[in-house]
């Protein structure tokens, strides 16, 4: 389970630079805007990058501008995470965050507009991102192009929205 956060990982064995962020949009993208760098934890720094932009945006756009953006993001997603990773040689970089941006972004526009809700989604999501309860660890494992990135964290992200949806029954 934990295989992928071991310093050793194919995931974490190339480094990646800002060169390679920079020399084509797709990069870009998979790294989201270079954040997926950051190490250690590079999911965490990506989770955080979206959860931020999600933060400075949300006052101008409401939830239809949120999930047709999810929407575009997943598909956008798993094209420049299949061109990354051909073209830096490892399937599902720990360099690429756009998987997390998207599904924070998901779990975010089902969460409550306070700060508290917003903190436990983004925690949420990260335990059940590494966590990669099935579905999510089927697609992480067998599913090797960049829908399977994707649909990882999609899955992680319904996982923490359910938990949060709970939580706001149970709590709020």
């Amino acid at each position: 389970m934990f295989a992928d956060y071991r310093k050793n990982s194919p995931k974490r064995r190339k480094r990646l630079t800002l060169d390679f962020v920079f020399a084509h949009p797709a990069h870009f993208l998979a790294t989201f805007m270079g954040s997926g760098l950051l190490q250690p934890a590079s999911g965490t720094w990506g989770t955080l990058a979206g959860f931020l932009v999600y933060l400075l945006l949300t006052p101008f756009f409401g939830p239809f501008f949120w999930f047709c953006l999810c929407l575009l993001c997943f598909f956008i997603g798993a094209w420049a995470c299949e061109v990354a990773a051909q073209n830096c040689g490892v399937h599902d970089h720990a360099s690429f965050v756009i998987d997390e941006v998207f599904a924070i972004w998901l779990v975010l526009l089902c969460t409550p507009e306070s700060l508290g809700w917003q903190l436990l989604a983004f925690a949420a999501f990260r335990v059940f991102d590494i966590v990669k309860l099935p579905p999510a660890s089927y697609y992480d494992r067998k599913m090797r192009n960049g829908l399977g990135v994707m649909l990882d964290d999609a899955f992680a992200a319904l996982y923490a929205i359910g938990l949060i949806r709970l939580g706001v029954w149970l709590f709020a």
